[in-house]
């Protein structure tokens, strides 16, 4: 019998390796690719796939996605995904530009139109981003539990049917994540009861979907998220709040310190509630959400006193 050299040896080691490592990459890219428009959809599908999925939320960090445009690189990633998850409520204006396959885009507010809310119409612009118009229906359902659940529901809908994960799996999943979902309701619903009557302002047009579950009132500014607010916009921010005694500002995104320290001058409050479209400091939305809430609850023991 013909013995082996090391020099076989090393060979058969390192050809062997090479295999693993081929059946590795191989094994990861036979994951399904799920596309979703932004950070919330990206944390809901994550819970529900539980790793059995590569979910992708392909708008740069401190981008809105609400009025990103897609490269084309991008453009062909998201068309070759196994499933696009729309968030619906006029949320992502790129979807209008860009043709997508129709078999593999679930609407996950499509079960909820009956609960959209109507915005006003104000035109403005963000960055190099163009003028908008925030005219038509409020985006951010997500900011309401019980619509943040619908969504859940039509995503683990979407896996099962499309068999993008184990069916028992999304269930467990799905149960898990719709706990989680229904405590942080009822925890916000007993937090912010408080608050009922206070006018609260924040930076931008985000939280109608907050509001309007716990019956508060907030009106809303067009500041850039995270930047420092002009002169101009103190003026503005002061005479809104002397004409509503308003006593909370939210904040869309973490200010500079210098920002936070000229509102405490005016007599408000700061809190940071990242609505959740954007990748944030705060972990994900549900974490944040549930920071948001308490620091409200503070806020307004604060005022009170």
């Amino acid at each position: 019998m013909r013995k082996l050299s090391w020099t076989h040896i090393g060979a058969r080691l390192c050809a062997l390796a090479l295999a693993l490592i081929c059946a590795t990459a191989a094994t990861a890219e036979e994951k399904p690719r799920v596309v979703t428009v932004n950070q919330a959809l990206h944390d809901l599908a994550e819970r529900l796939s539980d790793g059995a999925a590569d979910i992708v939320f392909p708008v740069p960090q401190g981008v809105d996605p609400s009025f990103w445009r897609p490269a084309i690189a991008d453009i062909s990633m998201i068309q070759s995904a196994d499933l696009i998850l729309l968030n619906g409520a006029g949320f992502a204006t790129w979807i209008d530009r860009v043709s997508l396959p129709r078999s593999r885009i679930v609407n996950t507010s499509a079960a909820i139109t009956d609960r959209f809310i109507v915005t006003q119409s104000i035109t403005h612009s963000h960055g190099d981003g163009g003028e908008h118009s925030h005219e038509g229906v409020a985006s951010y359902t997500w900011l309401d539990p019980t619509l943040a659940i619908a969504q859940a529901e039509a995503i683990a809908a979407a896996f099962i049917a499309r068999d993008l994960a184990p069916a028992e799996a999304v269930e467990a999943q799905l149960a898990a994540l719709r706990a989680d979902l229904t405590a942080l309701d009822t925890t916000a619903r007993d937090a912010l009861n408080g608050l009922a009557g206070t006018s609260i302002i924040a930076t931008h047009p985000r939280y109608q979907y907050f509001a309007a579950r716990y019956g508060l009132t907030i009106s809303s500014l067009e500041w850039e998220a995270g930047a420092m607010p002009t002169d101009a916009q103190f003026a503005e921010l002061k005479r809104l709040s002397e004409e509503q005694n308003a006593q909370i500002l939210i904040w869309e995104a973490q200010p500079p310190a210098e920002a936070l320290a000229a509102v405490e001058r005016l007599g408000l409050q700061s809190v940071i509630f990242e609505p959740g479209a954007v990748q944030g400091s705060l972990g994900t939305f549900i974490e944040a959400y549930a920071q948001a809430v308490s620091d409200l609850s503070d806020a307004a023991r604060l005022t009170s006193n």
